[in-house]
């Protein structure tokens, strides 16, 4: 008799443009499902135009179901930190507002202890000469973002926000963490 399986775990993480983080964390082994969408604000049902107007207090998020026999949650964080500036605030790069913000949406206190911890040791380290802003915060509700923005950069390459933007976080993580990507199963 096999062992019971063990159920899928959820993280929400905000780096930045959601199409970057979802095109990085779809390909690695062990996450499940990755859905870009909102979190972190005061709007019920936001749009991506009310986000982008920055009023609605909602980060860009993906939320992913994954499987934590094959990928923990410590993992996927130690790709998140790689792949993200997580010392600028409400910035990534060209994107300016609160909706680019660095943080991670917690489900349990578990998460939050790890989070917190791997931010402390981070620092601790220098991994960045500036201090890490990255906002730890429990899971609040998620809004999944308009069905365009799903696998974005999949459906696009050739827009050029992806070619200059997202292509390199793919590249880089994919170069970073090549043990870990499906694809090398």
């Amino acid at each position: 008799m096999s062992a019971p399986a063990v159920p899928l775990q959820q993280a929400t993480l905000a780096g930045g443009c959601f199409w970057c983080l979802e095109a990085v964390f779809r390909e690695l082994k062990g996450v499940e499902r990755v859905v870009s969408g909102y979190m972190g604000g005061h709007l019920a049902e936001p749009t991506y135009e009310a986000v982008c107007g920055g009023a609605t207090g909602h980060a860009e998020v993906v939320q992913l179901d994954f499987d934590p026999a094959r990928i923990s949650y410590g993992d996927l964080l130690e790709v998140f930190f790689a792949i993200h500036d997580p010392t600028t605030l409400n910035r990534q790069g060209n994107d300016r507002g609160t909706q680019y913000r660095s943080a991670i949406f917690y489900h349990d206190e578990a998460q939050q202890q790890e989070a917190l911890a791997m931010i402390a040791r981070l620092g601790e380290q220098g991994a960045w000469p500036d201090p890490i802003v990255t906002e730890v915060a429990p899971a609040g509700t998620f809004y999944p973002a308009e069905a365009y923005h799903h696998n974005y950069y999949a459906s696009h390459p050739q827009q050029p926000y992806c070619q200059f933007v997202v292509a390199p976080k793919v590249a880089k993580a994919r170069k970073a963490f090549a043990t870990r990507l499906k694809e090398a199963d």
